[in-house]
């Protein structure tokens, strides 16, 4: 489908989303977004036109499905997978990529940082029909030479996002925002640099006595990213890593770099959206989501949690969750999901399976806070569904149907209770819903 969409395009001088957005263009791509989102055409077109709403679809990839993110559509939640220098299996990742996918990722970003990160992108790609975004700093060092980030020069860096652009990945995050009057205030906190791809640059121009080479070259970096229609995502490199590093100078700071860079961007037709926090408490999530919004003149805020607490080890998927359900009540546009194994090690399928379904459940407690057109059906339907014992419907409904189901035949799991009234916490004779509803049907005679 998406093919023959971009065949007709394939002569334009320029072809991203932005660019035909200021032209007064309501692409394919635009139209096919506006059905799923349940919006007018129109208003698509002037979103991504204002730099509100991207749809992040490499030429490249023409497979995937358009989708939007903006304020404008429904809070989307971003999957994280990657092979790590310890196990770096292609299938491996492409089975993470099916799992995020079922559970409903509406992206999923690749952060392999191993030697054969190529193969591992590729099979993601096949896999997906969702955009595929990467940090490509991580390959950058990996092909740098004796994989020395201190090796890194900008005929490097340009290398391997033409050759990622190339394969099809929709959006970039890179760390062009952090710069080097910059380090003195990420030395001055409790947790300094925990962005990966940040602490790589941090230590390249603390060595190099010389600027961030992704902002020095940030004009190449548009050209090819106006080439194929890849997205950036500017990201956080101080982001905090801990409470106590919340909304500080360097965190803010870096932000209002990101705001200058997302107009040298529009400026080029390219699609921005911008990273945030990291470690926030609850009480300063609505503040971050203003300021953002000030600094970086309204991009689409995708955000990493945020997580409310630095405790929650093992289950900062929950604590996390929470952040990011009132991040979405407060404007982002995506949320970047936390497994259990955040801070702990690399997360397998089941871990994707578990942060994916905390962050649906908080995205779209999020789209139900906002009041979105048609957020609270699903609900409804499941209320009523509930309320007939209608078993199947309920996990037809459910988020995660599959354990739902689960749930509910381990401890009814003879054949005759699977259209019961009633469920194993109360039993037959003081289920609610049954009692209800008889004093509802009496009270009619």
């Amino acid at each position: 489908m998406r093919s023959n969409w971009l065949k007709a395009r394939e002569n334009d001088r320029v072809k991203t989303q932005m660019y035909y957005a200021k032209k007064g263009v309501i692409t394919e791509e635009m139209n096919f977004v506006a059905a799923d989102e349940n919006l007018e055409p129109e208003l698509v077109r002037s979103e991504i036109a204002r730099g509100r709403l991207i749809i992040p679809a490499n030429i490249n990839h023409a497979r995937q499905k358009p989708m939007a993110i903006g304020i404008a559509a429904r809070c989307k939640i971003n999957a994280n997978i990657g092979a790590s220098a310890l196990s770096s299996d292609p299938g491996t990742e492409a089975q993470k990529a099916c799992v995020s996918l079922k559970y409903g990722a509406d992206t999923i970003m690749d952060l392999s940082v191993c030697d054969n990160t190529d193969l591992v992108r590729a099979a993601v790609l096949a896999e997906s029909d969702a955009p595929v975004g990467t940090v490509p700093m991580y390959q950058i060092v990996q092909e740098a030479k004796n994989q020395d980030p201190m090796n890194v020069s900008v005929d490097d860096i340009l290398r391997v996002l033409e050759k990622q652009a190339k394969q099809g990945v929709s959006y970039f995050t890179i760390h062009a925002g952090f710069l080097r009057r910059l380090l003195p205030a990420a030395a001055n906190r409790k947790m300094g640099v925990v962005s990966r791809g940040g602490s790589l640059i941090g230590a390249w121009m603390q060595e190099r006595n010389a600027e961030n080479p992704f902002y020095s070259a940030f004009d190449e970096v548009l050209e090819i990213c106006r080439k194929y229609d890849a997205s950036l995502s500017l990201g956080d490199s101080l982001r905090p890593g801990c409470l106590a590093d919340a909304s500080d100078e360097a965190q803010l700071e870096e932000l209002k770099v990101l705001g200058d860079l997302t107009l040298r961007a529009w400026d080029r037709d390219v699609q921005v959206m911008i990273e945030g926090p990291g470690h926030i408490p609850l009480n300063q999530i609505e503040y971050n989501m203003k300021v953002q919004r000030r600094y970086c003149h309204e991009a689409p805020f995708y955000v990493l949690g945020p997580l409310v607490t630095d405790i929650g080890a093992g289950y900062d998927h929950i604590g996390s969750a929470i952040g990011a359900a009132l991040a979405g009540m407060y404007g982002a546009a995506m949320l970047c999901y936390v497994t259990p194994k955040e801070h702990l090690g690399l997360p397998n399928a089941n871990d994707v399976r578990e942060g994916i379904i905390a962050y649906k459940i908080a995205a779209h407690s999020a789209d139900i806070a906002r009041g979105r057109r048609g957020a609270r059906v699903r609900d409804d339907e499941m209320s009523d569904a509930r309320y007939a014992f209608d078993w199947n419907r309920q996990f037809e409904l459910a988020l995660d149907g599959d354990r739902a189901r689960e749930f509910h035949d381990e401890s009814l799991p003879q054949d005759k209770f699977k259209t019961a009234e009633f469920c194993s916490m109360c039993g037959p004779k003081f289920c609610a819903y049954k009692i209800s509803r008889a004093i509802t049907e009496n009270s009619a005679k």
